[in-house]
């Protein structure tokens, strides 16, 4: 179908299209998933396993995330004390502003 075809149709055509469409590509989607439910159960099998058993197993095992320490604040604005920064990550405006003003981070150190 060219543009010129989807341009000549009506507004009820067009719609009707995109449900014939919307429902073609789920019935694609429904086709892929199956398939690859299947290939997923014989390689399963093949290792000895059931595909529910290994689900249930991934289900059991949380994820491991490493927790991040939190770090002690490095730098405080000498304007307002409650304003510090790590010395990690993105500078804060107030350090750039110092650093512009000619101070240099060993000012800054708490």
């Amino acid at each position: 179908m060219s543009m010129a075809d989807l341009n000549a149709m009506t507004l009820a055509e067009l719609k009707s299209l995109e449900k014939k469409l919307a429902k073609a590509i789920s019935r694609f989607e429904m086709r892929e998933k199956k398939k690859a439910l299947a290939m997923l159960k014989a390689k399963a099998k093949e290792m000895g396993f059931s595909l529910d058993e290994l689900a249930a197993e991934a289900a059991a095992q949380p994820e491991t995330v490493r927790p991040r320490k939190k770090v002690a604040p490095k730098y405080a604005n000498p304007m307002d004390l409650t304003q510090t920064w790590t010395g990690r990550g993105r500078r804060p405006a107030w350090v750039k502003d110092a650093l512009e003003a000619g101070k240099s981070l060993d000012d800054l150190t708490i």
